[in-house]
């Protein structure tokens, strides 16, 4: 009896059944279905402010982590407020790595002004996924852990060390999460050397990237007087000397618009200034005392200073222009994040080619069909900031093309075929980058490595 006649052994069959489940599973989970029914699910869980249900959100990452083997740990280092990081090792460890940051919680919704409930995660007949973080940034931490599957179910293989970290807190400024993860000592060890993080939906078919963010800079005038009856006319109340103050931030902020209406320079290239309180008058039980002028006032702005101006120029237009102290009046910063890295230079990523990073984004962008926008200088901020602050080049970018900027606003959605895309463009750059050799942090040589 030939060999080709006799029954295999049993050890055979056995791994032709776990090779064939194997394959069932990878192709399953290729299946778009299968992709955009794991999305639906993280967006469904609930991680608004100001309760976010931070723990589920890890347990569901995790459980993905696992399904992709990936080493995992989860870091608690404000309790309730857990970041999971992933590790998936590269066949090098002393090139540096890269790392995915994504962010888990969300903004609150107002559920009534919404067409579909927030964290229903509806697809409706025109394929728009309506959820809370399906632009911001949910979309982006599953659209990493679909192109490691693919690539996974490929073979590859990763030269660098990837890791992915789901932080929290990135909607309140992010100081429990990415601002302590980037100090410490976990981080040093990690060796990173690129940083890709969050960018912005794009109106037109070029996908937008960031090379910098405006910082926030929460700026309180506050003016002092001599209290008076509503009736007298006298010079320096408090009232009037804020008044003056305000028209003052009102023009400089009417110069900065303008620049931008005319097309000169890009949201994030200017100085933004928006008052936000006012904050005047003696209470009384039906609402203020009508003929008293009150002997205080203030008002609170959000600034945001991108790291191309001169932080000082600023800080004195402030000191002697906005609130200055021969009007009785006096400022202070709730926050005021420094325009520069910890040595000194603009907080900034270089998009030239002195930085191969940029270059080999473009070019993966490009194999996956797709192209980059001018890079921009993020009109707000992101959790990149405290990566640039330890001089580690950041790169913001969320594969959305053809789609409304719709963050933090009602009925926010993402197109199911451009996240589907999207994840094919994180393919492309995943591979592309964990497949560098030729460039170290300290500059070592191709030869050298």
């Amino acid at each position: 009896m030939s060999y080709i006649d006799s029954p295999p052994p049993r050890s055979r069959l056995l791994r032709l059944y776990f090779l064939s489940l194997l394959f069932f599973t990878l192709t399953a989970s290729e299946d778009p279905l299968a992709i955009l029914s794991r999305f639906q699910q993280y967006l469904r869980i609930n991680t608004a402010h100001p309760n976010p249900n931070y723990y589920e959100a890890a347990d569901f990452i995790l459980s993905h982590a696992k399904s992709l083997s990936l080493e995992s740990q989860t870091l608690e280092f404000v309790k309730g407020k857990p970041l999971i990081l992933l590790k998936w090792p590269g066949k090098h460890t002393y090139l540096p790595s890269i790392l995915l940051n994504s962010h888990t919680d969300v903004v609150p919704a107002e559920h009534h002004k919404w067409t579909h409930p927030p964290f229903d995660a509806h697809l409706d007949h025109n394929g728009l996924i309506y959820a809370r973080g399906s632009q911001d940034m949910k979309c982006v931490g599953l659209q990493y852990l679909e192109a490691i599957r693919k690539l996974k179910s490929d073979g590859f293989e990763p030269a660098r060390t990837v890791y992915l970290s789901f932080v929290p807190d990135e909607e309140i400024g992010g100081h429990d999460g990415a601002e302590k993860l980037a100090d410490s000592e976990t981080f040093k060890k990690m060796n990173v050397g690129i940083v890709l993080d969050e960018g912005l939906a794009s109106p037109d078919e070029n996908y937008r990237v960031f090379y910098g963010e405006r910082c926030p800079w929460w700026l309180v005038i506050k003016a002092t007087g001599a209290p008076g009856h509503g009736a007298k006319l006298y010079d320096n109340t408090a009232m009037e000397n804020l008044l003056k103050s305000i028209e003052s931030v009102r023009r400089f902020r009417a110069a900065q618009f303008d620049l931008v209406k005319a097309g000169l320079k890009a949201e994030g290239e200017v100085i933004s200034v928006n008052m936000v309180f006012l904050k005047a008058g003696t209470p009384s039980p039906t609402g203020f005392v009508m003929n008293l002028q009150p002997s205080e006032a203030e008002a609170g702005f959000d600034i945001r200073v991108p790291p191309t101006v001169d932080q000082a120029s600023l800080e004195r237009r402030i000191a002697e222009e906005w609130a200055p102290a021969s009007r009785n009046m006096t400022f202070e910063f709730k926050q005021k994040v420094s325009v520069y890295d910890k040595f000194g230079k603009p907080s900034l990523t270089v998009t030239d080619s002195s930085n191969p990073w940029w270059a080999l984004l473009e070019g993966a962008v490009k194999k996956a069909n797709r192209k980059l926008g001018k890079p921009e200088i993020f009109p707000a901020s992101t959790d990149a900031r405290y990566f640039r602050e330890q001089g580690l080049p950041a790169i913001g970018f969320s594969p959305m093309a053809n789609t409304p900027i719709l963050l933090h606003d009602h009925n926010e959605f993402l197109n199911k075929d451009e996240y589907l895309e999207g994840i094919d463009a994180y393919k492309s750059i995943i591979k592309t980058y964990a497949s560098f050799v030729e460039h170290t942090r300290d500059g070592a040589s191709r030869e050298e490595l």
